[in-house]
């Protein structure tokens, strides 16, 4: 299962990057890749309650990969980081099947996160929808939802929901797409 769950990812990438060249290239030189594949290992532990040495293997993946993912979070199927040095992902995100973010994505906990034990846990990390594309750049936080297919563009600051099939820009982030308009 977990052969079928790699294989799956490394295709994905084959197909959305044209820079990967082969499978072996993907296994070796993607750190996307190998964020997403300790995320699994982390996510696994975190669900049994081994919640120190879950965040353990998160760390050794952040060390190696530049791409912290928090061992609770959440990811779909088919879900790519390309070139995702500086990507961090929040402990009660939840991103969406065949997602795609590039380097420097921000998932993170709103304002309200800062109460501490009020909040833990808590929901306080967006969600993405399926088919969800976030431009190099972009923060999106505090309990919001990026609804199917929407784009986000590089750079913005996203605090409020978004609509599916919409683009989003700025700062602060604004629709300027929706359904063909």
């Amino acid at each position: 299962m977990f052969s079928d769950y790699l294989e799956e990812i490394i295709s994905t990438i084959m197909e959305l990057d044209p820079a990967a060249r082969s499978r072996f290239e993907v296994v070796l030189c993607y750190p996307g890749f190998h964020a997403v594949v300790f995320h699994r290992l982390s996510n696994k532990l975190w669900k049994s309650k081994r919640l120190t040495l879950a965040r353990f293997v998160s760390h050794l993946g952040r060390m190696l990969t530049g791409i912290e993912i928090h061992p609770g979070a959440t990811l779909g199927r088919r879900f790519v980081i390309d070139h995702g040095m500086g990507v961090v992902i929040g402990e009660t995100a939840v991103v969406g099947d065949d997602c795609f973010i590039y380097q420097g994505v921000t998932l993170g906990a709103g304002p309200e996160a800062r109460e501490g034990e009020k909040t833990r846990g808590v929901k306080r990390h967006p969600t993405l929808g399926n088919g969800v594309v976030v431009g190099s750049g972009a923060v999106i936080q505090g309990d919001i939802t990026i609804e199917d297919n929407a784009r986000v563009a590089s750079g913005s600051i996203v605090l409020k929901n978004v609509p599916a099939n919409s683009i989003v820009v700025g700062v602060p982030g604004r629709v300027i797409y929706r359904d063909g308009k």
